[in-house]
């Protein structure tokens, strides 16, 4: 299934829905009802997050139900029910009760901390380390972004994402998968010169990273992807573009720490709860920091648009704009 947070049209509150064309949506709540599910939330606009405890024990039955919509959809318009199209796409959790974004590529990390003369440390190979990023800054597919205040080195970030959607605590690695509601894209959106200040310290990234982060365009179900996970291991093409030129291409099979270790180490004696949001970090030469951006035309600046693009899961764009005076 293919999930998201949408607008739809002629409305201006967000509805949990699940895609069931091209182009149209239907809402979460109503799709479920009408196959019978009745422990759902009392508010039909729930956010999705709460609906992901439900879908999980059930996520291929409500796959294989979306591919026969079409006989389905005429008895569920005879009974009232509405498809919508979207006029904006949210992200797919709008506030993630958390957001750990881990730094899990060897080839941009090794990069990263060789343009800095820092070198890979041993450490780094044995633990898959995070940071706490900011739930509250999260902006949508097709939305505009300026640099921060005291900032003119504005970057993005190629990650793959995945949202929780189960409760656990102390997950083990061979049982992490099952805690994993769906995949989709993350621009970890950058401003470098601040981000080098904070480090430099011996703390952060913060005001570096936490100003916006695009996430979308929708929420890609485990159940979709399972011809690509082997093991611990998923394998998606990467790729980014500003203004139409290729910039970064990856692989998320490149990943040394596993998203099945990411979730044991997240989960030791922390509780994950569903919508909560994971990044992958970014994939080797997934930003213009890595690139250099002697390489790249420069750093972003008004009038990009950045395009991140991962197999499956559809083109994450975010465009720049002038910092508003």
């Amino acid at each position: 299934m293919r999930l998201a947070t949408i607008v739809p049209e002629n409305a201006t509150t967000s509805l949990a829905a699940v895609s069931v064309d091209t182009d149209r949506f239907v809402g979460l709540h109503a799709f479920l009802n009408f196959f019978g599910l009745r422990d759902l939330p009392e508010n039909p606009a729930a956010p999705l997050e709460q609906f992901l405890p439900i879908l999980m024990p059930r996520l291929s039955e409500f796959t294989r139900k979306l591919m026969d919509w079409p006989e389905h959809e005429k008895i569920f318009h005879q009974r009232g029910g509405k498809s919508f199209r979207a006029q904006k796409l949210c992200p797919p959790v709008l506030r993630p009760s958390t957001f750990r974004d881990f730094y899990a590529f060897e080839q941009h990390a090794r990069t990263a901390r060789d343009r800095r003369g820092w070198g890979m440390v041993q450490a780094w190979y044995e633990i898959p380390v995070f940071y706490f990023g900011n739930p509250n800054s999260l902006i949508a597919h097709d939305e505009t972004i300026f640099a921060p205040a005291n900032s003119q080195e504005l970057d993005y970030e190629l990650e793959l994402g995945i949202v929780i959607g189960a409760r656990g605590r102390d997950i083990p690695v061979a049982k992490a998968w099952e805690y994993v509601g769906g995949f989709t894209i993350i621009n970890d959106l950058s401003a470098r010169n601040l981000q080098r200040a904070e480090m430099d310290v011996g703390l952060g990234p913060a005001k570096g990273k936490d100003f916006a982060t695009a996430v979308g365009p929708m929420l890609v179900t485990r159940d979709e992807l399972s011809d690509k996970i082997d093991k611990e291991k998923i394998s998606l093409d990467m790729r980014a573009r500003v203004n139409g030129r290729d910039l970064s291409r990856g692989n998320s099979s490149a990943l040394h720490h596993s998203f099945p270790n990411m979730i044991a180490h997240a989960s030791r004696d922390a509780d994950l709860f569903p919508g909560d949001l994971i990044g992958s970090g970014t994939v080797g030469t997934g930003c213009i920091w890595e690139l250099g951006p002697e390489n790249t035309g420069g750093w972003l600046k008004p009038n990009d648009v950045v395009e991140l693009e991962i197999e499956r899961l559809g083109i994450l764009r975010t465009r720049v704009i002038a910092r508003p005076l």
